[in-house]
């Protein structure tokens, strides 16, 4: 008997390019993944606008959406107006309440509004953004990784990010988290599937948990 295939949509996290899922690989006569690289916001754009533009790029019904960070607060409102059979979010958060400490206070404040953006592209400027864990030892990577350095986009995002008001977390989300992530400590977070020693590019360096663990979380309860 042959079996349906399900159809994997994957968004990856603030400022970073689709490559991050480079070492994701699904059985392929189970899965079909696709790749939502970030589009430039409008002017002024809303979240809900936005994710409705990203939902432009999803060709099939009932298909599982995973987000990565910023991706998965993307991939919450997109699942607002498509028929998902799986919503799953990476190193992220399900709720405003889950953001940490400092990112309410950056909304507070609007600190956000002075970060200096438009220098991204320096992978120094990383370090300084501080919304995590940027070593300097990992430079190369986030290099690589984090190419989205358009200045529209990343002030939107930040701005979206930090002043996220989900207060309901959606039915049925299934939220993966490392215990070592700094960017959203895990104190702040609850009801996960916790990665043992996962830091918030856990996708990237941790490929091997995800590749052994997706199938079975993505085909859990599927009809």
């Amino acid at each position: 008997m042959s079996q349906e295939v399900s159809y994997v949509y994957f968004v990856p996290g603030l400022a970073a390019d689709v490559s991050i899922f480079e070492y994701i690989k699904l059985p392929e006569d189970k899965f079909v993944t696709k790749m939502l690289p970030w589009k430039i916001p409008f002017k002024e754009e809303s979240i809900e606008d936005y994710a409705k533009r990203m939902c432009d790029d999803v060709e099939h019904k009932k298909c599982v959406l995973i987000g990565v960070s910023f991706g998965g607060i993307i991939v919450q409102e997109m699942s607002k107006y498509l028929e998902v059979e799986k919503l799953i979010i990476v190193s992220s958060v399900k709720n405003k309440f889950e953001l940490p400490k400092r990112m309410k206070i950056a909304r507070k404040t609007k600190v956000y509004k002075l970060l200096p953006t438009s220098l991204v592209s320096k992978i120094d400027d990383w370090e300084k953004l501080a919304f995590g864990d940027f070593a300097k030892k990992r430079a190369a990577m986030y290099q690589k990784y984090l190419s989205v350095s358009n200045k529209e986009y990343l002030d939107w995002a930040i701005e979206k990010m930090v002043c996220w008001d989900q207060e309901e977390t959606i039915e049925g989300l299934i939220h993966i988290h490392g215990d070592k992530d700094i960017v959203f400590p895990i104190t702040n977070i609850e009801n996960c599937i916790t990665v043992d020693k996962g830091t918030h590019v856990m996708i990237v360096n941790r490929a091997r948990w995800f590749n052994k663990h997706l199938p079975e979380i993505i085909n859990d309860n599927l009809h």
